[in-house]
This record gives C-alpha cells, sequence and structure tokens, in this order.
C-alpha cells in the first residue's frame, strides 16, 4: 500500500493543477445539485419491529386520508388573573384565534374549538386549540408558520397568554457562530503548530473543499434518500474534524521529510506513503463505526451514519491528492521562514539534529514511572465515569427547550392546567378486524385501563370508516419521560393478550411517548452486539496495521475507558447540570437515549485515528531496530506534537455545536468534545506508553501462524523503503538510502 500511495503523493504533485482543477469542479457540481435541489424535508422517521411502528402504520392503512406525519400545533390560552376562559369576553377572544387559524393558510387540515373538543381544564383558566396539517414540519411555509404565531396577538392584546407548542414550529436548528469559532480556533492552532500561514491554511481549504463536496451531495440527495434535515449536521461535525486532522498529518509528515533533505516532489511521495497508510486506515475505523449504525436497523441512524462515512471517505481522498497537489502551489512556502534557507539553500541537514521536544520528555517521564502514569489516568476516568451508573435515558420533548421559548411555556401551562402527563398522550389502536362488537370492545378496553394506577384519563376516539378500527386516547398522571409513564405502556401492552382473549380485538399502544419508550429500549439492545460488531472489525483492522495482538487489545481497552468516562460527563452536566449555565444548558433531563451508541461509533472511529497516527511511529522505530522504550520516544518525539494539534482542533470543532440552540446538537457537540479530549490526551498520551513500557518487547508479540495468515499492508513504509533502495541502487545515488520513516 506504502508504495501505492507514494506514487499516488508524486503523481498528485507533479500534476497538481489537473487534480485541483478536479476537486473544484467536484465542488461545484456538487454545489449545483444542491442549489438546484427542492428543499429538503424531515426524514421519515420509523423503528421497525417495534409495536409502536406497527400501530403507526395500521393507523394510516385503516384510516385513510389521514396524515400520520402531518404537522401538529397547540394553541394554548390562559385566562387573566381573577378570570376563566368560559367568560363571554375571553370566550369571544379565543374563538376570535380559532377562527384566524382556519383561515390563516391553505396548509391547514384541521382546528378543533377548545370549546367543542372539551380542550378546557377543570379549573376553567385553561383552554387549547389544536391544529393539524396537510403536510409536514419541514413543508410548512413561511408564511403558514407566520400565520400561525401571530393568531394570538389579538388575545394577548385583550389580557390572556397565548403559547404555542407543538412540531409546527420546529425549523432547521439554528447552529449560529459556534463552528465559525472551532474553525478559528483549529486556524489558530495550526499556526502555532507549523509557523507558517500558508501550512496552516492548507489543512483547513482542503478539509473546507470535502466538506463542502460532502454536505452539497448529501443535500442535493436529501429527497430522493429520504436523508431529512439533521444528517448534515453529523457530516459536517465529522468531516470538518477528520478532514483538517488527516490533512495536518500529510503536511505535518511532508515537512519532516523536507528537514531530512529530500526534494518536493519526493518528499510529497513519501509523506503520503507513509502518513498516507495511516490515513487510510484511520478513515477505515471511522468509517467502519459509522456503517455499523445500521446494526441498530432504524433507517435514520443508518442513514445519517451512511452519509457521515461518506463524508469521511471524501476526507480521505482529499488528505491522498489535493493535498499533495496544494503542497506543490505552496512550495517552500509551507515551511517557516527561518528555515527555508537552511534546508533549501545549504543542502542536506546532518543525521540526527533532531532536539528532543515536549514530546520526547513526557515519553521519558512516562517509562521512569509507567505505573504512577497508569494508576493516575486509570483513576480519573473512571471518576469521571461515576455519575454513568445514574444515567436515565429518553428523547427530548417540549419540556427540555430552554424555558424563554413558547413551546416550553405551552408545556408548562398545559401541565399546570391538565396534570403532566397531558404533554405525553398515549395512543391505543384498537384493531377489531376479528372482534364481533367493535363498540363493545372498546368500551372492556376503556374499562381496563381506567383502572390502572398511572391513568389520568381515558377518552375513547372514532371507528374509522370500515368500523373495524378505533382509537383510545391514554393520558398518564405522570411527564411523558418518567419511568412511571414507561411502566404504564408495558402495563397496558402485557394486557394486550388477555383484552384480545375477551373481545376478539387487538390493542396497540403508539403516540409519541411510545414511539420514545421503543426507541430507546431498541437503543438498549443494540448496543452490546454493535459494539462487539465495531471493536471486532477495527480490533481485525488494527492486527494488520500493528502486526501485534496486544497493542489492539489495549486500543480498545482504552477507548472503552474513554468513552465511559465522556458519558459520565455527559450526566453530569445535562442530567444534573454541573457546569449546565456555562454550557448554555438550560433545562435538565434525560440523557438522549442514542447517545451512547451514538458515542460509541463516532467516538471509537475518532480515537483509533490517534491511535493509528501515535503508534505507528512507534512501530516505523521498532521494526527498524530501536529498543521498545526508545521507539516509545521515537514516537512521541514526532507524533505528539501533531497528535495534540489534531485532538485540539477536533474539539475545537466539536465544542462550536456547543453552541447550537437545539438540545440534541449541544449534547452531542459536547459529548465528543470531551472524549475526545479524554481519549487523546489521558488514554492515548498516558495510558499507552504506560502499558507499552509495562510490557516492552510483549507488546508486539504475534503469532507465527497468524503473522503468516495476515496480509502485509506495509503501513510502516518497510517495502516502499526496500523499493526506493533498489531505485537508488539502479541510479546509482547511495544517499536516497537515508531513513525514511524517522523522519
Amino acid at each position: 500500500m506504502a508504495t501505492f500511495l507514494y506514487r499516488l503523493g508524486r503523481g498528485a504533485f507533479r500534476r497538481r493543477r489537473l487534480v485541483a482543477l478536479a476537486w473544484v469542479a467536484l465542488l461545484v457540481l456538487a454545489g449545483f445539485g444542491a442549489a438546484s435541489a427542492a428543499t429538503p424535508t424531515s426524514s421519515s422517521f420509523s423503528i421497525p419491529g417495534t409495536e409502536a411502528q406497527k400501530a403507526f402504520d395500521l393507523m394510516e392503512q385503516r384510516f385513510p386520508g389521514q396524515r400520520a406525519d402531518g404537522a401538529t400545533a397547540r394553541v394554548v390560552f390562559k385566562a387573566p388573573a381573577g378570570k376563566k376562559v368560559t367568560d363571554p369576553a375571553v370566550k369571544a377572544e379565543v374563538e376570535k384565534t380559532v377562527a384566524d387559524l382556519r383561515d390563516g393558510s391553505d396548509q391547514v387540515a384541521n382546528v378543533a374549538d377548545p370549546y367543542e373538543a372539551k380542550a378546557t381544564s377543570q379549573d376553567g383558566t385553561t383552554a387549547y386549540a389544536s391544529v393539524s396539517y396537510k403536510v409536514s414540519s419541514m413543508e410548512l411555509t413561511e408564511d403558514t408558520r407566520e400565520a400561525l404565531k401571530d393568531s394570538g396577538e389579538a388575545a394577548q392584546k385583550a389580557g390572556l397568554t397565548v403559547e404555542i407548542g407543538g412540531d409546527a414550529l420546529m425549523t432547521m436548528p439554528e447552529q449560529g457562530s459556534g463552528e465559525i469559532i472551532g474553525v478559528a480556533i483549529a486556524a489558530i492552532v495550526l499556526v502555532i503548530t507549523f509557523g507558517s500561514l500558508i501550512a496552516a491554511g492548507l489543512p483547513l481549504l482542503t478539509a473546507l473543499i470535502g466538506v463542502g463536496i460532502g454536505i452539497s451531495s448529501i443535500t442535493a440527495l436529501a429527497n430522493v434518500l429520504d436523508l431529512g434535515t439533521t444528517t448534515s449536521t453529523l457530516a459536517m461535525m465529522i468531516g470538518l474534524a477528520v478532514g483538517i486532522d488527516y490533512a495536518l498529518f500529510i503536511v505535518s509528515r511532508y515537512r519532516a521529510e523536507l528537514a531530512e533533505g529530500r526534494e518536493r516532489e519526493e518528499a510529497a511521495g513519501r509523506a503520503v506513503g507513509t502518513a498516507g497508510s495511516a490515513v487510510v486506515f484511520a478513515g477505515l475505523t471511522v468509517v467502519i463505526a459509522l456503517v455499523g449504525l445500521a446494526v441498530v436497523n432504524i433507517p435514520m441512524l443508518s442513514k445519517m451514519g451512511f452519509a457521515a462515512a461518506g463524508t469521511v471517505v471524501i476526507a480521505v481522498l482529499v488528505a491522498l491528492t489535493l493535498v499533495p497537489a496544494m503542497i506543490g502551489f505552496a512550495g517552500k512556502r509551507v515551511l517557516p521562514a527561518g528555515t527555508k534557507s537552511r534546508l533549501f539553500g545549504k543542502g542536506k541537514p546532518a543525521a540526527g539534529e533532531a532536539k528532543a521536544n515536549g514530546g520526547t520528555r513526557w515519553a521519558r517521564f512516562v517509562l521512569r514511572r509507567p505505573i504512577m502514569v497508569l494508576l493516575v489516568a486509570v483513576i480519573g476516568l473512571g471518576a469521571a465515569a461515576i455519575p454513568v451508573s445514574k444515567l436515565e435515558m429518553g428523547l427530548p420533548d417540549e419540556g427540555s427547550q430552554p424555558v424563554s421559548t413558547t413551546q416550553r411555556k405551552a408545556y408548562d401551562i398545559l401541565s399546570d392546567g391538565f396534570g403532566p402527563g397531558f404533554n405525553g398522550p398515549l395512543l391505543m389502536i384498537v384493531d377489531g378486524k376479528d372482534a364481533k362488537d367493535l363498540d363493545g370492545a372498546v368500551e372492556k378496553i376503556t374499562d381496563t385501563v381506567k383502572g390502572m394506577p398511572g391513568v389520568a384519563a381515558v377518552i375513547p376516539g372514532q371507528p374509522n370508516k370500515a368500523g373495524d378500527t378505533s382509537t383510545v386516547t391514554v393520558i398518564p398522571k405522570d411527564r411523558p419521560s418518567s419511568e412511571k409513564t414507561e411502566a404504564l405502556v408495558h402495563e397496558i401492552r402485557d394486557a394486550g393478550p388477555g383484552i384480545k382473549t375477551d373481545t376478539g380485538a387487538q390493542v396497540l399502544v403508539t403516540g409519541q411517548t411510545a414511539m420514545n419508550i421503543d426507541f430507546s429500549q431498541k437503543m438498549n439492545d443494540a448496543l452490546l452486539p454493535y459494539l462487539a460488531l465495531v471493536v471486532g472489525l477495527a480490533f481485525l483492522l488494527l492486527m494488520l496495521v500493528f502486526r501485534s495482538v496486544l497493542v489492539p487489545l489495549k486500543a480498545a481497552l482504552g477507548f472503552l475507558l474513554s468513552v465511559v468516562a465522556a458519558l459520565g460527563a455527559v450526566v453530569a452536566v445535562f442530567q444534573w447540570g454541573w457546569l449546565g449555565s456555562l454550557l448554555g444548558v438550560e433545562q435538565t433531563g434525560p440523557i438522549m437515549s442514542m447517545m451512547p451508541i451514538f458515542m460509541v461509533g463516532v467516538v471509537f472511529g475518532l480515537a483509533m485515528d490517534y491511535e493509528v497516527f501515535l503508534v505507528t511511529r512507534m512501530r516505523e522505530a521498532y521494526v527498524h531496530g530501536e529498543r521498545p522504550g526508545q521507539a516509545i520516544v521515537t514516537g512521541f518525539q514526532h507524533g505528539a506534537r501533531v497528535v495534540t494539534a489534531a485532538a485540539v482542533i477536533m474539539i475545537a470543532v466539536f465544542s462550536g455545536f456547543i453552541g447550537s440552540s437545539e438540545q440534541m446538537v449541544k449534547m452531542i457537540g459536547f459529548g465528543l468534545a470531551i472524549a475526545v479530549f479524554f481519549d487523546a490526551f489521558v488514554v492515548r498520551m498516558a495510558i499507552v506508553p504506560a502499558v507499552l513500557a509495562l510490557l516492552g518487547h510483549k507488546a508486539w508479540w504475534l503469532p507465527g501462524w497468524l503473522d503468516k495468515l495476515l496480509p502485509n499492508v506495509d503501513v510502516e513504509g518497510e517495502g516502499l523503503r526496500k523499493h526506493l533502495d533498489r531505485d537508488a541502487g539502479d541510479q546509482g545515488d547511495p544517499d536516497t538510502d537515508r531513513q525514511l520513516v524517522n523522519a
């Protein structure tokens, strides 16, 4: 592989104009596709194999004409102090608002009058009007949303409190300036690392081109592939981080090759041949982790993983081709001003003139005290992981919105007026196709459910036109995300077989609350199989890279430490509220149910990046004759600074998403940022060298039979070095035999 990538790097350097033109053409083509594509709608959400999804599908089949994914809104009215919503003056304002809602847009399907629907609280202070739309929330026009927002202005002027809940006001999450700040921090880190504006600008420019192609392609295909509006957020987050990092490693290796006295084209080829091999395998680990999300069998999550994986593939290709091409355009300006004359004016530097740096000093410190460093790191991560024992999972609802939003205010008013469970009603679908008496079955079911301890009210619905299916709405006593509401869902479902025996009707429980419960359960059930699949495949991949059994095992165990510690930090901030005010967390609550499996996938891929980049340097030194301890020092001498810069950049990019107004995006940004911090600076920089120091030669042990069985992918460039030595011998140039991989 190293030899092929060496030729690819030299070819891209030599034909840099053609390569750059091809990538720019791809960017323009993707941009044109995105600009001409229809506005993406929200992705259809389904959870195959769950009762909630089965009920949802049955309802769409038995109640034709009622769009199940149509947008909804609830306009909530609260009477002025000392008055009731049934007072004539207040009632007149409410009915006027209802009339305005009906006439506000042709996208409105139905508006339920609160007085006709008996949607008033027992104390008479609160009422709500339910609004249903013909299209999904993402298909609503701005005029429709504005009409909804403006509908209660007259009532507010008359002294009523009017707030609006529901998904009709849901729009694309506003990310603000967070990503820009993250990229700006990345630029500063690159300038400090390279000491050159040109060298710092190369990773940023190439990463932005790669992300631009990826995001534009996702936008162009969003409606065709039903990718939805949230898919591009993950792709942008991952694409920016790995795009900058991969380019950083290539540029850094190129500068190291120049420091060895290589010609520019040769240095570019060798940089891609060695660091590029690490980029390929690091990218593969990320792709495996993201594509592996398909094992959860939730289409939305699978599509997000595939789209993000595609962006990572683009980042790898950009690093292998566009980066060496841009290096060719940069010329000598890729180096700090003070080093140009020395490298290009006075011949090759003397071997061995590399000076000790911070990475060298840290590695030697760890070698002197490996047990102490290992214990401190493991105990620290263990302490950070303690909050995981109190992890509560769920999906965010309007109760998790900032208290300043109208959705949260509507949620609180309804909770006060009708009870906490009113914001999370359960919908029972009664399939009476095999029942002799559908009305009798519904009555029997209603009486059974009313007697359950967690039920506040049961409201029978209307049967369908065929008379074989009906609905029953159940209002729990507790809030949607509570454990008691989850227990009620299971209690109703457990009663289903008995009801079917007595009445012949089958009862299925669905609704947003039940869907959330089933989603969380499905994520929990898939976590261990997903973890086994991803870690198992990556373990095999790392065995190919490092020709070792213990090094991949240590990498996997270290990852588990970092991801559990990161989950602990997420629980402390978003569930317990620690430091929440500093991060803009206005409302604590359960951790998003997809967070554990999502962090396992994404963080594992990113963690293996640092493992590959750092430990391949050690592997190179060990293969070329250095003792295990010295190989660790050599790996840190050449890799620690770059890996540190890469980690800081990735943390900065992920932290930029903490400024999002969307709770889910904020949580993901924080979780990934803290996970990268733990993994890069605690696991890879402390635990890895400590464990390798304790293992010594055993770290690189591989059974003979397995060594023969595994193909040699030549990540350390040994085959490339022999190839170049042979070519140099043919050309009579003995100086070309300089050490390639110790640069």
